[in-house]
């Protein structure tokens, strides 16, 4: 009679044990598709951005070279033609003010346009500054999700890393990180820093432990 009720309660606790398995299992693989559509998405739209503004750029020089034996006005009508055509590119219905890659961490990511909630759910954005690829110091933050995505691995990255961003325009730029280190998250005071007329970028997240925040400079060359 004992060992028959002592041999049901092992079931129990056994089907229990599978169940959670199966269940914890099954959650592991939600978020490692999760993470994988996510960097899939960001991934495809980078390399689809970088031929799209090529092309662009490509068929404006062509424009020009045509328009060089016409009527100056004529000329005119075409570039405000071919600036109307221009449209804005979004990601996942935010504006896009370029791209950035860090080979170093598989990084591939738009930089959006504005902070918002929403929009550092979705990529990294745009905090302050100049503008990407402008003289002057650009604030890009990005969350911490310590899974690989966004800029949770940029912990690994060191000074003398590269990180190449492309804008709107087709500019392409090589930045080299100079420097790396912690401050609060109250702090702003590098925001304003003299880059000497060169870009720079500044990548802000947050630490592992939510502590403070972990900040990369970096500059083009």
């Amino acid at each position: 009679m004992f060992e028959s009720k002592y041999s049901k309660v092992l079931t129990v606790i056994l089907v229990i044990v599978i169940i959670a398995i199966i269940g914890l299992l099954g959650f592991l693989a939600y978020d490692y598709y999760q993470n994988y559509m996510v960097t899939k998405d960001s991934t495809d739209f980078v390399d689809n951005f970088q031929g799209e503004v090529t092309d662009g750029e490509a068929n404006e020089n062509t424009t020009v070279a045509d328009n060089n034996d016409t009527n100056p006005l004529d000329q005119i009508k075409d570039s405000n033609s071919n600036s109307t055509k221009k449209t804005k590119k979004t990601y996942k219905g935010f504006g896009v003010l370029g791209t950035m890659e860090i080979p170093k961490t598989n990084f591939k990511y738009p930089v959006l346009e504005k902070v918002t909630k929403k929009s550092i759910e979705t990529a990294v954005a745009f905090l302050y500054g100049s503008g990407l690829n402008q003289a002057g110091n650009s604030v890009i933050i990005g969350h911490n999700y310590r899974n690989g995505l966004f800029f949770s691995n940029n912990k690994k990255l060191s000074v003398g890393d590269k990180i190449y961003v492309t804008d709107n325009d087709g500019k392409k730029l090589t930045y080299t990180i100079y420097n790396k280190f912690e401050t609060t998250p109250e702090d702003t005071s590098f925001y304003q820093r003299d880059t000497g007329g060169k870009a720079e970028i500044t990548l802000s997240t947050c630490t592992d432990d939510s502590k403070a925040r972990l900040i990369i400079f970096a500059k083009a060359e």
